[in-house]
């Protein structure tokens, strides 16, 4: 192999999945120009018509106020639970190795088959969470039979299964931070409060903010776990754009209308993803201030 090919050739495998990403998606962005359909095998062009019809109609609103709310609520939660897990875990205590293996237990289950069990363990007659509530007088709740309680569990079960993942990133974070700060800090009488507040927090930041755009971006998208615990009922209460566009698609079979949901979802992403990009570059300088 001559050398001046090498450099070629190693981006053969890069250049093959980037027109394996890219060729789906300019085709189905291409296909919103239509209004294919079940009923309609010989589509019309119809430009952006289908836009107009997704941003116009109120399930629309319904659904990204929905996401909205699923995205915020289920990165918030699992970003103050991770970090609270990765400072108990640092401390390096027995007890604390011990979890530290334990704690990959959940992202080694597929978050649909989380949903399952989690779906099984809510039942309100049957379930084992209202056996175990039943003597503190709160074996009847609905969990996932009213609206804010199904959007509440579907949320707990995204936190059950991923702050371990912040946890790891937030518990690497704090080990990879310099110890000159600290027994400075230390030597000055700084409490635990004040060294946390001043010096681990600012330090900290850019490992948890790179976690929080993970977690938010994946909870923009999110389909199996709700779809598998509530299917988006009861009534919308629980329809995200991602499964919006799955009903308008698959069950209604307007193919043009649902794949038009996704393209919006995907122009939701990538700008939330562009303006938190943005924010971590901010935040690291900031950290390397302190450490410096």
């Amino acid at each position: 192999m001559r050398p001046a090919l090498r450099p070629y050739l190693l981006i053969v495998p890069a250049l093959l999945l980037t027109c394996g990403i890219l060729y789906p998606f300019a085709l189905g962005l291409y296909y919103t120009l239509f209004d294919f359909s079940a009923s309609k095998p010989q589509p019309d062009m119809v430009r952006f018509e289908n836009y107009r019809a997704v941003f116009t109609q109120e399930a629309f609103w319904n659904s990204a106020w929905v996401t909205v709310l699923y995205a915020v609520g289920a990165a918030l939660a699992e970003t103050v639970l991770g970090v609270a897990v990765a400072l108990l875990l640092h401390r390096s205590t027995a007890v604390g190795r011990v979890l530290e293996k334990v704690l990959i237990l959940p992202l080694m289950i597929a978050p649909v088959i989380a949903a399952i069990i989690w779906k099984l363990m809510l039942q309100p007659s049957v379930g084992v969470v209202n056996h175990l509530l039943r003597p503190f007088g709160l074996g009847g709740v609905q969990w996932t039979d009213t609206p804010t309680g199904a959007l509440l569990s579907s949320i707990a079960v995204d936190v059950w299964v991923y702050t371990p993942f912040v946890a790891i990133l937030a518990l690497a974070g704090l080990r990879s931070l310099p110890a000159s700060p600290f027994e400075a800090a230390a030597v000055d009488g700084a409490g635990w409060w004040y060294t946390f507040r001043r010096l681990t927090l600012p330090m900290l930041w850019p490992y948890v903010l790179v976690a929080v755009i993970f977690r938010f971006m994946d909870s923009l998208k999110v389909f199996d776990i709700i779809y598998a615990l509530t299917e988006g009922g009861p009534g919308d209460a629980t329809v995200v754009l991602q499964i919006r566009a799955y009903l308008e698609a698959i069950r209604f079979q307007r193919y043009s209308f649902g794949i038009s949901y996704t393209i919006v979802l995907w122009a939701v992403v990538y700008l939330a993803a562009m303006v938190l990009v943005k924010h971590l570059g901010k935040i690291q300088r900031k950290a390397a201030e302190v450490t410096t």
